[in-house]
């Protein structure tokens, strides 16, 4: 009787067996690759939008024309912040930060709105490069006196957070034709009035990158989502610069 090679036995690896196990290792790793984009990656992927009114610059360099675009800005300000310090723009200079309307004695929205801004702080807590600034509505009665005692009635850390009032005109106009909060028109008069829940987040070049609903919880988890996303930005940007600073380096 004839005996049988062991060999004989073994099965040839075919294209379907490869195919298979291709399909098994997605299967496995999938899970951990989406993961791993939502939890911690998605940041690096996402990029934020440009509000308000934009320029095309064109200009000549080397003789090729170069074409640039120009985002709306928030303008030069200058406030009186709780403390009766003025706060201008270069406060803010160099900084993320988020910006928003209220008044201290508001028995509406405002407690809310300043509640989610406080939980956008603490979120941030351990972060230099993050303010806040809420400017008054109603500067009569809303003095550096009076936004202090809200200001620790709240609990708001105000190393980084503002608290300012000023000239009511200055402040209406900075709504309107600076933060483009959504309002009817006005002149700042004794009449005119400005109520509104949005907060507005605003990049390191002054430029308007969000605007979200104050008095929303899942409004402002997003806020706290594109505060992640301009961070990663500017992390990946400083990165890349050390990079070149570090490859123009002659070997020592």
């Amino acid at each position: 009787m004839e005996e049988k090679n062991p060999t004989d036995t073994k099965k040839t690896p075919t294209k379907g067996n490869a195919l298979g196990k291709w399909i098994l290792a997605g299967v496995l790793v999938l899970p951990s690759l989406v993961y791993l984009f939502f939890s911690t990656g998605k940041t690096h992927f996402m990029s934020l939008p440009y509000y308000g009114e934009r320029d095309v610059v064109k200009t000549m360099v080397d003789g090729k024309e170069v074409i640039d675009t120009v985002y709306h800005s928030i303008p030069d300000f200058s406030f009186t912040n709780l403390d009766g310090r003025t706060i201008s723009q270069k406060d803010l200079e160099g900084k993320i930060y988020v910006a928003d309307y209220f008044f201290a004695t508001c028995p509406g929205i405002c407690p809310v709105m300043t509640s989610n801004m406080l939980r956008v702080q603490q979120k941030f807590k351990d972060r230099p490069d993050l303010f806040f600034i809420s400017h008054t509505v109603d500067p009569d009665r809303d003095s550096a006196e009076a936004l202090l005692e809200y200001a620790l009635k709240v609990h708001a850390d105000t190393s980084n957070w503002f608290f300012v009032t000023g000239d009511k005109k200055a402040l209406y106009e900075q709504a309107r034709r600076g933060y483009l909060i959504p309002a009817q028109e006005g002149d700042g008069g004794p009449e005119d009035f400005i109520h509104s829940e949005k907060l507005v987040l605003v990049d390191k070049n002054r430029h308007i990158r969000g605007f979200y609903d104050g008095t929303s919880v899942s409004s402002v988890d997003s806020l706290i989502e594109d505060i992640k996303v301009l961070m990663a930005r500017y992390a990946r940007t400083e990165g890349e610069k050390k990079n070149k600073i570090t490859q123009g380096k002659p070997n020592e």
